[in-house]
């Protein structure tokens, strides 16, 4: 095929030349502009605050609306693609490592990778590759149509996007735009030519990047340009590929074969899910997100592959959710198992018994993808936000918190493990009752609740909960599988928690369990208590509190997870509905034998996710956007659990206690 460059006509099948002085390096050699360091040069040059003689980027530079992005991974790490053929978010080596496009979080400048036609007017739509996480964007002009095909090969020794410019129909103008900027936006690399001169090389520290690309490259403003027309029939391919910067520059990626390759993972592994309900398209990319969001090494789960997405546009609500969270342990364990994914499920449950390993006076909520402990949280001061929402934030303080709840979702984890025999009956039996005996001396300590509240510590409710639920199966397990254990102490605290949290944690003038003991204020998560088995579904008291949530804490059908214009939390107030809530709501319903009901908020919960079937963390009723960090696990997890639980009707929406074993892909509730 034959493209046409601004000065010049080239062949794709022949080698190309590239500017002696090229993308970055360019700049760097004649037009040396500052980068700036503050926020509030940042601020000022995405349009926020007026700056003399600097002109504002346009609107059309910031990010998208969060909706507008789609995934890609290779389960080591992953990217955010726009509608618009923009790659605006990507961390390299991992997950958690520093990203080279940061867009996202403020503007071009803070790096990013657009290819789109020069037409301005051109239409849009997209989806993945059926069963796969290869992203198809189409692109139609008046002159013809182009499909741009976005991926990460799987099982490569260096992490790469490949991103293909696939002719579908006439001649269509395109245009590439590549700004590299290492440390979140901060740091600008040194650009070279590669010795065979099919493309370049950017090098800043430790880090390194290799752009291929069949065509002449320039350098414009400190980044890498190129126009280039495609006509049906013809592809052209560019790869960028992560290598640290002590390493020898690998071999040029083979990017049919690689596409061959990727799309067989995905499509394989697509093809092991049991569940063939009615909602199985949407099962299945909720499940295709969470096994992109796996750090294979390890089996670890991110809760989110960004940072700083705002729970409230506009605001600070804005945290790191690059980490693994225990809490997520049984809900991610429960969706894997009951969707066919043992191995997956197996290496979940094993990277929680390694995290956790040690003194259990040293547990924490979240951990590294490997098991890190060291999450220590700082502010970026030179990324101004999404869409000016800051600060944003690089780690997570709360992984300092106690948090009594995660003791019931990580003993809880181990419980649905030996049902589901992913592990030996006796496996981290020890480990356990050494958790336990901690617990026993804990459990009637205020803490910082399953939200992680930033204004001190209560009594919640749901951590005294969740507490009784780690006696609970404990008691169940001793007692099934014969292990040695205290019963008769545990049995007794264990009934004493339970009196305690019925009684401190039930105000009978409000006719309803509230969200911390001698408070009136009501919380979510006690949609969950029926689900952990901590009353039955009809008892009084629990479709009471239903009922309270129903009239106090829905906006426009979703549920908040409480009331933020309270002191709770320690921020200014106003977030969006937190998705998973309004998924409890359901699965709370459907154990009520609400089945219309049930139904009626799945599917309108459905209807939230973007084009190509992701959510985010929350939905602004108000705003009709998703906000926080995106795409979420929680909320595709409990997408899953509630799929589940209404195909197979009342008797299958069980509860997490119930001693059923499901033959098939189980209806367990999440």
């Amino acid at each position: 095929m034959t493209a046409v460059n601004k000065t010049k006509t080239w062949s794709v099948g022949t080698a190309c030349p590239v500017s002696s002085a090229t993308g970055l390096e360019a700049l760097a050699l004649h037009e040396r502009m500052p980068v700036p360091k503050t926020k509030q040069d940042l601020r000022q040059n995405i349009g926020l605050m007026p700056l003399g003689g600097i002109k504002p980027v346009v609107k059309a530079d910031l990010p998208l609306a969060i909706e507008d992005y789609a995934l890609i991974g290779d389960c080591t790490t992953a990217a955010l693609v726009g509608r618009n053929g923009s790659i605006d978010w990507l961390c390299w080596p991992r997950f958690d490592g520093t990203a080279c496009f940061a867009a996202l979080l403020g503007s071009s400048e803070h790096g990013r990778w657009r290819i789109c036609p020069v037409d301005p007017a051109a239409r849009v739509s997209r989806a993945y590759h059926d069963g796969t996480m290869v992203l198809e964007t189409v692109f139609e002009t008046a002159d013809g149509s182009v499909a741009l095909i976005d991926f990460m090969p799987i099982g490569q020794a260096n992490s790469s996007v490949i991103r293909l410019v696939e002719g579908r129909r006439g001649s269509v103008a395109m245009r590439l735009h590549l700004t590299l900027r290492f440390d979140y936006g901060a740091t600008v690399p040194w650009v070279t030519q590669l010795e065979d001169k099919s493309g370049l090389t950017a090098t800043a520290g430790p880090s390194r990047v290799v752009f291929r690309a069949p065509l002449p490259l320039q350098g414009e403003n400190l980044a890498t340009v190129a126009e280039f027309n495609v006509v049906q029939g013809e592809c052209v391919p560019f790869v960028l590929t992560h290598v640290p910067s002590h390493l020898q520059v690998p071999w040029a990626l083979d990017w049919r074969a690689a596409l061959q390759r990727t799309e067989a993972f995905w499509r394989g592994w697509s093809a092991r899910c049991t569940y063939a309900g009615p909602w199985r398209e949407a099962v299945q990319r909720s499940l295709l997100t969470l096994k992109a969001m796996t750090y294979a090494p390890t089996g670890g789960i991110v809760a989110a592959p960004t940072t700083s997405l705002p729970e409230q546009l506009g605001g600070e609500r804005n945290w790191d959710y690059r980490y693994c969270w225990l809490r997520d342990a049984t809900f991610t364990l429960l969706a894997l198992m009951s969707a066919g994914y043992l191995e997956e499920a197996q290496a979940w449950r094993a990277w929680l018994q390694r995290s956790v390993a040690g003194s259990p006076d040293q547990i924490q909520i979240v951990y590294g993808l490997s098991g890190e402990r060291q999450l220590i949280e700082w502010q970026v001061p030179w990324l101004p936000g999404y869409q000016g929402a800051d600060p944003v934030r690089i780690g997570n303080a709360a992984a300092d918190q106690l948090q009594l709840d995660v003791f019931g979702e990580l003993v809880d984890a181990l419980y649905q493990a030996r049902k589901h025999f992913l592990a030996p009956v006796a496996s981290a039996w020890a480990q356990q009752q050494t958790l336990i005996q901690h617990l026993e001396d804990i459990w009637e300590l205020p803490d910082y609740g399953i939200w992680e509240v930033r204004g001190g510590r209560r009594q919640f409710t749901f951590s005294k909960v969740m507490a009784w639920v780690a006696l609970d199966r404990s008691v169940r397990d001793a007692e099934r599988f014969k292990l040695e254990a205290p019963l008769a102490r545990w049995r007794e605290l264990r009934d004493r928690m339970h009196a305690t949290i019925c009684e401190r944690g039930f105000d009978t003038t409000r006719n309803s369990f509230t969200q911390s003991f001698g408070s009136r204020e009501l919380d979510a998560s006690l949609l969950l208590m029926p689900v952990v088995g901590f009353l039955p579904p009809d008892d009084p008291r629990i479709r009471a509190t239903v009922a309270a949530i129903e009239r106090e804490l829905m906006v426009d059908g979703f549920v908040l997870r409480y009331r933020s214009n309270t002191e709770v939390d320690g921020l200014p107030p106003g977030e969006g509905a937190f998705l998973p809530c309004s998924f409890w709501l359901a699965d709370n319903y459907a154990l009520q034998n609400r089945d219309a009901e049930a139904r009626a908020l799945f599917e309108r919960l459905l209807s939230l996710g973007n084009d190509v079937g992701l959510l985010a963390e929350e939905y602004d009723p108000r705003a009709r956007r998703q906000v926080g960090n995106f795409p979420q696990a929680f909320s595709h997890v409990a997408l899953i659990g509630t799929a589940l639980n209404l195909h197979h009707g009342r008797s299958g929406a069980t509860t997490r206690a119930s001693n059923h074993t499901p033959r098939d892909a189980g209806p367990l509730t999440t």
